[in-house]
């Protein structure tokens, strides 16, 4: 798999880079002030660089095809036609991404996956196909590359190594 394919299977199913780096800028821009669009463009694009996050997202978006073209053993089937709510293997598998950059992503992912900020909503809500995995795997996306801009942005605090007992307040 590479980044050209990882990008093609969302196109194919409606997500672009920008509709992600949407929601990320939305996730870190009241902590960045100068956080640009082409920063969170280019965080996606190195989430999606990642060897572990296309295979996922290949897994969760060949499952969600298949179910639209009703070719998995029931009950799966039926599972994945009514987006059952306590399936949990689609936030599951999405979760896989956001660990890529630490717990600030599993927060956001948990975030993100309550309130369906801009694509995922949208993404949530079509009724002309099967989005069971696609959601989420955006969602874990988006997460991951808001933490990776945490971790790598010039305003994040840096501790010393060791620190004074005393100095620390009680």
């Amino acid at each position: 798999m590479s980044y050209e394919l990882a990008v093609d299977l969302l196109e194919r199913r409606g997500v672009s880079i920008d509709s992600i780096a949407e929601i990320v800028y939305k996730l870190q821009s009241s902590y960045y002030p100068n956080l640009s669009g082409d920063e969170c463009i280019a965080s996606v694009k190195a989430v999606l660089g990642k060897r572990e996050v296309q295979y996922t997202l290949m897994t969760g978006i060949t499952l969600d095809e298949l179910a639209e073209k009703k070719q998995l053993p029931q009950p799966f089937q039926a599972i994945m036609e009514a987006d059952e709510s306590l399936y949990g293997a689609d936030e599951t598998l999405a979760l896989g991404i956001t660990g890529v950059y630490g717990m600030i992503g599993l927060t956001g992912f948990g975030y993100l996956d309550k309130i369906k900020l801009g694509v995922i909503g949208v993404l949530n809500e079509r009724k002309d196909g099967i989005h069971v995995f696609l959601d989420d795997l955006v969602a874990g996306i988006a997460a991951a590359a808001s933490a990776r801009i945490a971790h790598r942005h010039e305003g994040a605090k840096v501790y010393p190594a060791r620190v004074n007992p005393a100095e620390i307040e009680p």
